[in-house]
């Protein structure tokens, strides 16, 4: 009998998460503040002790809002194509918020907690793409309607690229110019630990015999490339995007993930030179940044959170009558990260690629459609068998373009969608 209240009682989840998470919520907050401010009163109030509480603050009220969210989307899974991508950039200001303020009361364990909060935003950014490729796809042939609109230029300052070809190689250049970055931000982490290890890595120093400046410039430069090539497919898809009103969610991307790069760097740079300094004793010019950076950090994940709830809500993904998936399911599918292998090892085999046509004089772009080496980036491989997880959902569009043979003619823009039994 009560095994089956039991059973009955895990059910009926969707009753009790919200209530439970925030019952939980509000205990730990009364436990853990106390006793925060006892130990610190113990051991001397003092500047830092202030900083980190005025930061856990901040981050108490970023984390519930985003969890609240994320629940939200969890418990109206009803389009996994495009939920599964916006669970997890929600989850970016947990992450920095919690990174941020771990790293400012515990500073010697900064580095790699800040390490951590770096790889997400590069994870951040490719589920994005990948959340407004799927939006589109699931509502036309991408590739085919940009091929019939006008040709979108560059803007300033790389108004002297050459035009990106409009329909497939747009959408590829787009897509790899995001990738890149994916790849770029966690070996570049890898190598400041490396660094790190043999004392040669000048953390906040702008001298040229350290590693700091020359990883903050190749980071820079990469990240830069993803956000370009970001505003260049929204500038170009920016009537389709409409529905889903993109500009919010665009700003909110870019704001979190762009200028908290940046305002590092520049913070770095200040306390360099002098520009930013402080009067307490054992604080160098590192600790210092790092802790304005973490701290700042804290607050302004308070201030993405709300525009997280507002920009990225649940509300249109509610469907009465609609069936969602279930919790297990949902919440598996939002850690399945198989997809951005595929996506990596897709993106290095195509650069690879594209490096070995140039040096033999062909361009990118000249391979007809259907063939087995750029088939994946839109659709499976027309007309083979395709791996059982490579679908997320029945709610997948897969668009075909069919074989190449010199005896028929080409397929183009030819639509399948998977529709789930009912």
């Amino acid at each position: 009998m009560c095994h089956e209240k039991c059973l009955d009682c895990f059910a009926r989840w969707k009753l009790w998460i919200r209530p439970f998470f925030i019952g939980a919520y509000a205990l730990a907050a009364l436990v853990l503040v106390p006793l925060f401010l006892i130990k610190s009163l113990q051991d001397g109030f003092n500047r830092h002790d202030l900083e980190v509480l005025i930061a856990g603050v901040f981050v108490g009220v970023a984390i519930p809002i985003s969890l609240w969210e994320i629940i939200q989307h969890v418990i109206h899974y009803t389009q996994p194509k495009l939920q599964k991508y916006i669970i997890r950039i929600l989850w970016m200001v947990p992450i920095y918020a919690l990174n941020a303020w771990l790293g400012l009361t515990y500073p010697s364990a900064s580095v790699y907690v800040d390490s951590a909060r770096e790889c997400y935003e590069a994870y951040v950014i490719y589920n994005f793409m990948k959340y407004l490729l799927n939006y589109l796809n699931m509502e036309m042939d991408l590739e085919a309607s940009l091929e019939c609109k006008p040709q979108v230029k560059h803007i300033f300052p790389m108004c002297c690229l050459p035009d990106w070809e409009m329909g497939r190689p747009f959408v590829h250049i787009c897509k790899h110019g995001i990738l890149q970055y994916t790849v770029m931000r966690p070996l570049t982490t890898a190598i400041s630990f490396i660094c790190k290890i043999f004392h040669v890595y000048g953390d906040g120093e702008f001298k040229g015999n350290v590693a700091f400046p020359y990883l903050i410039l190749i980071n820079n430069v990469s990240q830069s490339t993803a956000m370009y090539c970001l505003i260049m497919f929204y500038k170009a898809s920016k009537a389709e995007l409409q529905p889903m009103k993109p500009l919010p969610k665009f700003l909110c991307i870019k704001a979190v993930v762009f200028f908290s790069f940046f305002q590092g760097v520049i913070i770095a740079f200040f306390v360099f030179t002098g520009a930013i300094s402080t009067s307490e004793p054992n604080t160098d010019g590192v600790s210092l940044a790092t802790r304005l950076q973490d701290f700042l950090i804290c607050i302004e994940m308070c201030m993405a959170a709300i525009a997280h709830h507002y920009s990225f809500s649940y509300l249109p993904y509610v469907r009465p009558g609609t069936r969602p998936q279930t919790c297990c399911s949902a919440f598996m599918a939002m850690w399945d990260i198989s997809d951005v292998g595929r996506d990596v090892q897709e993106h290095l085999g195509i650069v690879t690629s594209s490096i070995s046509r140039r040096l033999r004089g062909r361009s990118m772009y000249t391979i007809p459609r259907g063939n087995d080496e750029y088939q994946n980036l839109v659709s499976p491989r027309g007309g083979q068998s395709v791996p059982p997880d490579f679908y997320q959902s029945y709610d997948e569009v897969v668009v075909n373009y069919g074989t190449v043979n010199p005896n028929q003619p080409v397929k183009t823009h030819s639509v399948e969608t998977r529709m789930k039994p009912v």
